[in-house]
């Protein structure tokens, strides 16, 4: 999709919600729309219009990357929204109230309220209109998400059997996120988790100084950037010889995530798809051990659309990307985690992670 059919779609949602314009704030949708990767700007967006408004610094940058946008150098005033508005005949804009926060949203009330237009703004509040678009991936931007998601699972490969008794946590995630960056990765797509023993029952424990002890599980949950795409990969390993409580746990979590993936189809909602692996820990016996969503979306930001959750009404469509990562975490033992990005296409998923898992013969 170009950024004329995604500034097309948006035109046709700014028409549904009955507004003239939209100020875009959100750095992974104003890189969507336009391809600027700037960390600062907005963007400004009605029927005929399509400005990047940016400060000195990065004026000669959005003019290579962004060049169906009319760049807009800013100065510290924030009267060229009014002025903008008015020359595009908008008096209804939008705004992103999920990433703007209050103190900017004041100043640019002021400044409306300042301006010497006849015609006030009306600033209104959305939360996702440019988001929901990203959900279904263009060609391009699941080629992105592969490689991403290949320089994940390749280090992932080379650092797990590497993995010692002795080693900590924190070594374990430095040579996770070197291994990724001598694949090409641009960043990792969040901070690595490395969670050994019982911090492993921690969903989102950040690696520290903990020693990795032989018979302990070890939850390592990270994600690579690419082209500004993001991937997210988890698994769960054991150090030493597997125990019957180990084996127990990462059978019914592997059991629910397989069941997941094998049976969820285009039309489900999230909190359909959520329920076959949900309902196959809770049957298991571990069911208040699972409390988290069963996946989500994935992109440009590392959680977007789908929502899939037990109370996601999202509909699942070809060309969604998200996660599926049951896991099973108990106090005083540790947890297990294993984690694949699926694409829909023909209306079933395929499993683009790649990663070896216990059990699997991967």
């Amino acid at each position: 999709m170009s950024s004329n059919d995604r500034l097309g779609r948006l035109r046709e949602a700014l028409k549904e919600n009955e507004m003239d314009a939209i100020l875009v704030s959100s750095a992974e949708n104003r890189r969507y729309l336009s391809g600027f990767t700037g960390s600062a700007g907005y963007l400004f967006i009605s029927p005929a219009q399509a400005v990047l408004a940016t400060d000195f610094r990065y004026v000669e940058q959005a003019g290579r990357q962004a060049p169906g946008f009319r760049v807009e150098r800013t100065q510290s005033s924030l009267a060229w929204l009014p002025e903008l508005a008015a020359a595009a005949g908008a008096k209804r804009v939008g705004f992103e109230a999920q990433t703007m926060t209050v103190g900017t949203h004041t100043a640019f009330v002021k400044a409306i309220e300042e301006a010497s237009t006849s015609d006030k703004v009306q600033l209104i509040q959305t939360s996702d209109l440019v988001d929901r678009m990203r959900a279904a991936k263009s060609g391009k931007e699941m080629a992105h998400l592969q490689r991403a998601i290949e320089i994940a699972d390749e280090a992932l490969d080379e650092v797990s059997p590497t993995i010692r008794p002795g080693m900590t946590e924190a070594q374990v995630s430095w040579e996770l996120e070197k291994a990724m960056r001598e694949r090409g990765a641009e960043s990792v797509s969040f901070e690595t988790i490395v969670g050994a023993g019982v911090n492993g029952a921690l969903p989102h424990h950040r690696p520290d100084d903990t020693v990795i002890a032989d018979g302990q599980p070890v939850v390592i949950d990270m994600g690579a950037t690419y082209e500004g795409y993001c991937s997210d990969l988890t698994r769960t390993i054991f150090v030493g010889e597997p125990d019957d409580t180990f084996r127990k746990v990462y059978g019914t979590v592997l059991r629910a995530q397989l069941a997941a993936e094998e049976q969820v189809r285009v039309g489900m909602t999230g909190q359909e798809t959520d329920a076959i692996s949900r309902d196959i820990i809770a049957e298991a016996g571990y069911g208040e051990y699972f409390g988290h969503s069963l996946g989500h979306g994935v992109g440009l930001a590392v959680h977007e659309y789908p929502l899939v959750g037990p109370r996601a009404t999202d509909i699942i469509e070809n060309g969604m990307m998200f996660t599926i990562e049951p896991g099973i975490y108990l106090p005083e033992w540790g947890g297990v985690r294993i984690e694949d990005i699926v694409v829909m296409e023909g209306g079933r998923a395929r499993v683009l992670s790649r990663a070896r898992k216990m059990g699997t013969g991967g």
